[in-house]
Formats: structure tokens, sequence, C-alpha cells
């Protein structure tokens, strides 16, 4: 597995500091983000998700913590718009460019609008997908939301 992807390819060119971490994937877990805390053995609250979401129809990632659930309401108006509903995974595959289960929310082929959940800002470090199945990423919650320029709101359910 390399460790070198466009996700952190984009953290080194921000400056962010990071580390990496492989873990055993599992393409069957019923939570991608659950399996990887468990495997990482840290706590979900920490594990961060990404998820791709349309609001008014215009692609937007979301950042929420891996035990927890997005509400598309809330989402929406943190946006800026007034619906929003999840992506289909052949289409967050087309405008990410990562496969489901290795989407990160840096390094996307295309920069989008990111929400990410302000409750994930209170944790000293998180752990966010490194844009490749089994490869996560450790950073400041601050850098996170810097590097992506990220909305920070309350967007769950």
């Amino acid at each position: 597995m390399s460790k070198v992807t466009p996700a952190t390819r984009a953290l080194d060119a921000a400056g962010a500091a990071f580390t990496v971490h492989v873990y055993d994937y599992d393409p069957d877990a019923e939570s991608i983000g659950l399996q990887a805390a468990a495997a990482l053995g840290e706590d979900p609250a920490r594990v961060l998700k990404t998820l791709m979401a349309q609001v008014d129809g215009k692609p937007v990632c979301v950042v929420v913590p891996s035990d927890q659930e997005v509400s598309m309401k809330k989402l929406a108006q943190a946006a800026g718009g007034k619906s929003a509903q999840m992506m289909k995974p052949p289409e967050a595959e087309r405008v990410t460019g990562y496969k489901v289960g290795g989407i990160s929310p840096f390094g996307q082929r295309k920069p989008v609008r990111t929400v990410i959940e302000q409750r994930a800002l209170a944790h000293d470090q998180v752990y966010l997908n490194g844009g490749q199945r089994g490869l996560q990423v450790r950073l400041r919650p601050a850098d996170v939301r810097d590097v992506l320029k990220a909305v920070v709101a309350d967007v769950l359910a």
C-alpha cells in the first residue's frame, strides 16, 4: 500500500502536520468509519468519516464523527442551500477521484464546499481517510478546517 496519495500530497502542499496510519480495511463492514476506529483502537468520535452529498444539486463534502449521522436539513442550511441528499456512490467516486471506502476530503479532483461538524473541533487530534482504503491521516481538527476552508456547523441528526 502506498502511503502517498492525492490527500497526503494536498496536506503536504498546505504545510499541515499529519501522521499516516494503516489499518486492515474490511470491505464487508457495516460502517467503514466504525470499523476504522475499532481497527485503530480509537474513539469513534475522533475518527471522522467523509461523506459526499448534494446541496441544491451541487456537490458538498461533509465531515462528521464516524459514530454519528448527518441531518440533511442542517447540512443544507450550513451550506447555504434549501435541500440536501446523499450522493450515490458512483457519483461520489466520479466527483472525488477516490473509491468509496477511501474517500478523503483532501486532494479531491475538484475542490468542493466542505462542512465539518463543530464537535470534531473539540479534540486535540482527529483521523480522516487518507485517500485509500485502509489509510487514515491524523492531524489537528483546526488544520482540517483551515486546509479545507471548511464551514463549521452543527450538522448532526
